[in-house]
């Protein structure tokens, strides 16, 4: 059997993907494109998704470096000159931000060691002029323009936010560095001198923020041209790893195709523009076919804190999370002082969008992985008690399966009960239904709240393969009377054609004793 190409787990560097005989998933004619049609840009992508990588590749592209792009696409098909451009790359994961004055330092030692590294010695002592004296020096040294690649700009803020009233100052004055340094790039000594710029990031951070100076960046998160640039297609999964795909199967006991459904279940889904374009997210996908296992690979590298932190402080609504509908001027109003959550979910990459309509944005979970994992940890936060008690909910999903209700019912009682007494005192119908809805989705149900109907909305459903559970909840009435607002509204009408069992349930919360005071199925 021929020796595969290995899984670049972890790598980001494109010269050791091309010389060490790993998988490389051609995005060239992407970058060819850029660099063919534009000179500023910037684009955002959630973390893991291959932004380092594609910095990197930039770079190799730029200087020059052919031989490493031998058969892909740009040395095949595209118009490439093959010049030595002088790079400047700062990446701000290897620049210290713990504060203002030490992200300086940081950025004047990355800059003084690009010079050094082209024979330069920088003069003067700001990082601002230190940058345009890079900038005009390596143009005069190669009598070419310059490029500039920046990775990860937005790590000296968000590293900072979440963690208190210090932690927001210090990500403000950083925020300042940031905005006075590149608004460097835009000065007509240095913007004379350049031939490409590119930004990249997690975040999105509006124009009057940090690029208040730097405001003629073509920003291509959301291009449809560039939907694809980043993540792998259904097509590169299954052409540029069909050898690993087969090695799974066979180990497994299952065929190419049932491993193929439990990707795409678990890892695609993620769609960034107007246009159906979908990419699945490449760390978990590599880790997957390493380990040859399906397990939440992405969320376990880094946990949403920051974000959870926000959704509490905004007492969001997380059971509509999946149901979200947002028109696109939200993606564009992101800055410290008015953080929007439906924005962070989005470019964190917890949220997708699901469809675009009448240019309205609907949004849901991209895939398994993300959706339950994301669950699983507001929950914890969400619903404190100690960790006998929590584990309880593991076992909700099974229950449902089996139709042991009264099994279903007495864990979800308990599971009220391990909650402290001290810890959110407005237990209304409200709380009750968001704590419900993230003990089931987190143990694995497939849970749709709020779901839309010709008459109202159904407080929640948890559909099975061969069975749909319609559930509305009451406070401080009667379980009977969520049965009858079910049948008096038609809720199960819009289910009746599935052909799956359907079975209706009113549970009653009491908020006095802050638990299900009274349940009922039929």
């Amino acid at each position: 059997m021929k020796k595969l190409k290995k899984l670049p787990i972890g790598i980001s560097s494109f010269e050791t993907i091309r010389t060490d005989e790993y998988i490389y998933v051609d995005k060239t004619r992407h970058l060819f494109q850029l660099a063919d049609e534009g000179m500023y840009y910037f684009m955002s992508r959630p973390r893991r998704f291959g932004k380092s990588l594609t910095v990197s590749t930039l770079q190799c592209l730029f200087q020059g470096k052919k031989v490493l792009f031998d058969e892909l696409w740009i040395a095949e098909h595209g118009q490439w000159e093959w010049k030595e451009y002088p790079v400047i790359v700062i990446d701000f994961n290897l620049i210290p931000r713990f504060n203002e004055e030490v992200l300086r330092q940081g950025i004047s030692l990355n800059l003084k060691q690009t010079a050094l590294n082209y024979g330069i010695t920088l003069q003067t002592d700001f990082i601002e002029t230190q940058l345009q004296e890079l900038v005009t020096g390596l143009k005069k040294l190669f009598k070419l323009n310059v490029v500039v690649l920046v990775d990860e700009y937005d790590k000296p803020i968000i590293d900072h936010l979440g963690k208190g009233e210090e932690g927001l100052n210090i990500a403000k004055r950083n925020r300042d560095v940031m905005k006075s340094f590149f608004g460097v790039l835009k000065g007509a000594q240095v913007a004379e001198c350049l031939r490409f710029v590119f930004f990249t990031g997690v975040s999105k951070f509006s124009r009057v923020s940090i690029f208040s100076e730097l405001n003629n960046l073509n920003d291509i998160t959301m291009n449809r041209k560039y939907a694809d640039m980043l993540g792998y297609t259904q097509h590169e999964l299954e052409t540029c790893f069909a050898g690993y795909i087969e090695q799974f199967a066979k180990a497994s006991g299952r065929s190419s195709q049932e491993i193929m459904v439990t990707l795409t279940r678990h890892y695609d889904g993620y769609r960034f523009s107007d246009w159906d374009i979908r990419v699945y997210n490449p760390f978990s996908v590599l880790r997957s076919l390493e380990a040859q296992a399906f397990k939440n690979y992405w969320f376990e590298t880094g946990t949403p804190t920051f974000l959870v932190n926000i959704l509490k402080e905004n007492a969001y609504p997380v059971a509509k999370i999946e149901n979200l509908q947002l028109d696109e001027m939200i993606f564009s109003v992101y800055d410290i002082d008015n953080l929007q959550p439906e924005a962070l979910l989005f470019q964190t990459g917890y949220i997708t969008i699901r469809d675009v309509k009448d240019d309205i944005y609907s949004f849901h979970y991209p895939n398994q992985e993300v959706k339950i994992s994301f669950l699983k940890f507001l929950m914890f936060a969400y619903i404190p008690g100690n960790g006998s008690d929590r584990s309880l909910f593991k076992r909700l999903c099974a229950y449902l399966r089996q139709e042991d209700l009264d099994a279903f019912m007495k864990t979800i009682i308990a599971l009220f009960a391990s909650i402290p007494y001290t810890l959110e005192s407005k237990r209304d119908e409200a709380y009750f239904h968001t704590a419900f809805f993230l003990m089931v989705s987190a143990s694995g149900v497939n849970a749709q709240s709020e779901v839309l109907t010709c008459d109202g909305r159904i407080d929640l459903v948890m559909e099975f393969t061969d069975k749909i559970y319609i559930i509305e909840f009451k406070c401080n009435q009667s379980a009977e009377a969520g049965i009858k607002q079910i049948r008096a509204k038609g809720y199960d009408q819009k289910f009746k054609q599935s052909g799956k069992k359907i079975i209706l349930m009113g549970i009653n919360f009491d908020t006095e004793n802050r638990n299900v005071a009274e349940w009922k199925a039929v």
